[in-house]
């Protein structure tokens, strides 16, 4: 019934699904590495670098600080 040109086709659609394991197994590694070592978004963007200073900045930004209080707070935050 079945002809050798079946098992040709069972063995190609087994070396796909293997790579495609492969590709889900190492992408999920990187995803892994990046989360843990925080680099994604965050210090790929420049932010979070300095959250101090980006909170005094919002706080200048509001309005909550007037600028001479801004600049003696930045310069004790270097």
């Amino acid at each position: 019934m079945m002809g050798p040109g079946w098992m040709i086709g069972v063995m190609g659609m087994n070396a796909l699904i293997g790579l495609g394991l492969l590709a889900l197994l190492i992408v999920g590694i990187v995803a892994g590495l990046r989360w843990l070592t925080g680099s994604v978004g965050q210090r790929a963007a420049g932010f979070g670098t300095d959250r101090a200073l980006d909170l005094l900045r919002e706080r200048y930004a509001r309005g909550e600080i007037d600028r001479d209080e801004f600049q003696r707070l930045r310069q004790d935050l270097s």
